[in-house]
Formats: C-alpha cells, sequence, structure tokens
C-alpha cells in the first residue's frame, strides 16, 4: 500500500524533503503550508493551505486522508503547530518527526546577548545601540513598538505587520543574501545593533559574519523548546532514514 506522508513545511529543509520523497514511486506526500507568505516556492507532491483548526482538526485530517506519517518541518519558531502536530500524532498514532535545523553558536569575536524573547530583546536594545537591524521576521513587531528613541531597519520578505516602532524603515528582500550584500547594508544604514531569532542555516547566517566583522553586538532570541516526548533530526537525510526505520 502507497504510504502518505504529510510535510508541514515552510522552510528550505520542507521543500527539498518533499521533493526526495515526492520522487519515490508510489508515494504520496502532501506539503501544507500555512498561507502567511503569498508567493511560496514550488514544491513538489500534493499542497495544502492553510490552518487545520488546531490539534483536533490536524488529528481529524491525519485520520481522513490516512496519514501514515507526519514530518513536523516547520520553522524553528511556530511554536503552536509543533505543539498541535505533538497532540494530534499522540491522539491518532500516527508516527511524528521533528526536523529542525542546527541552530547557530558563537564563534571568536561575536558579541552575542542570548534572550528567550522579543519582549528581552526590546528591554536590551537601549543600552546596546540607537540604529537597529532587525531580522525577526514581520508579524511579532509589536515588542518594539514602545521604543520611539531608535530607528529600525526592518527586512522581510512580506511588509510587516503593525504595530511597528514609529522610526522604521522597511527593506523588502529575499534571501539569502551574502556576507558583502550584509555588511554593505550595515554600512549604509549605519547599524549599531542586530536583532535575530536563531533560526539556524547557513543561508541567513551572513549577517552574523557581518556583525562580527564589524564587532557589533547581537540579540540572538534563543528558540521554544520542543514538546516532551518528540523526535528531533537535523536534516532532510534524517528524516528519509527515520521514515524507512518506521512502520506505517
Amino acid at each position: 500500500m502507497s504510504p502518505h506522508i504529510l510535510i508541514l513545511g515552510g522552510t528550505t529543509e520542507a521543500r527539498e524533503l518533499a521533493a526526495a520523497l515526492a520522487s519515490r514511486p508510489g508515494w504520496r506526500v502532501t506539503t501544507s503550508l500555512a498561507g502567511r507568505v503569498t508567493r511560496p516556492g514550488a514544491v513538489a507532491g500534493e499542497v495544502r493551505v492553510g490552518g487545520f483548526g488546531g490539534a483536533e482538526g490536524l488529528a481529524d485530517w491525519l485520520r481522513e486522508e490516512q496519514v501514515d506519517a507526519l514530518v513536523d518541518a516547520t520553522h524553528p519558531f511556530a511554536r503552536a503547530i509543533t505543539a498541535h502536530a505533538a497532540r494530534a500524532a499522540a491522539a491518532t498514532g500516527v508516527p511524528s518527526v521533528v526536523l529542525r535545523r542546527p541552530g547557530w553558536r558563537p564563534g571568536p569575536g561575536d558579541r552575542w546577548h542570548p534572550v528567550d524573547s522579543l519582549d528581552e530583546a526590546a528591554r536590551l536594545l537601549p543600552g546596546l545601540g540607537r540604529r537597529v537591524f532587525l531580522t525577526t521576521g514581520r508579524m511579532e513587531l509589536a515588542a518594539f513598538a514602545r521604543l520611539t528613541a531608535l530607528h529600525f531597519v526592518v527586512r522581510s520578505v512580506e511588509l510587516p505587520e503593525p504595530p511597528l516602532p514609529p522610526h522604521t524603515e522597511v527593506l523588502l528582500a529575499r534571501g539569502p543574501f551574502t556576507v558583502a550584500d550584509e555588511s554593505a547594508l550595515l554600512h549604509e544604514h549605519r547599524i549599531d545593533v542586530l536583532v535575530t531569532k536563531d533560526s539556524g542555516a547557513a543561508a541567513t547566517s551572513a549577517k552574523l559574519t557581518a556583525a562580527r566583522e564589524l564587532a557589533l553586538p547581537v540579540v540572538v532570541v534563543r528558540r521554544p523548546a520542543l514538546p516532551d516526548g518528540v523526535t528531533a533530526v537535523p536534516d532532510v537525510a534524517g528524516v528519509q532514514r527515520w521514515l524507512d526505520l518506521t512502520p506505517r
């Protein structure tokens, strides 16, 4: 019987995994996208867009579509959907795994300030700089809205959602970016502090190298912890090995 794999997507790794699994003869691969980006990249196999209606809705979908395995390949900061996926898998007995790229680690010369939330990042900023390069995504900028004395340069693929800090410059751009790109941006906008989430992956790490070379402080928001009891692997190859070893 052909296995049906549901991938909770939205990351580069999710697209790579879908392509790898869709090439297997007889495998049905469905990637679910949240729909927050209006122009997502091409995805192999079937694609569905939109939420499930929480853990219960996802569990219903797993049963109705006879899903044999669930792969959570969402962004490391997609806390809610990861929790829903863990609960839905437990409720239905569908084997599940979380694909999480390794996080970043500071190196010699880095001036990192790790924090556990955007609110904590906002509290630190006035003591670190006045011109902020903010690369935490477009949907959670309200934490910085009260910082009226700071100037923010916000980069995102699509327009950020309000409320925004009163002095905000928006750069619409899609990566990956080189170290030269990031160094030029930091110079041009006279940035003196960087704020980012620990999303991991080499494709988004150039800004960290540029900040290190300029001796800039970097506020790094730590990842949320994974739900208890979940299996996590660091790459697409790890998911493929897990699938090959998982009874369905």
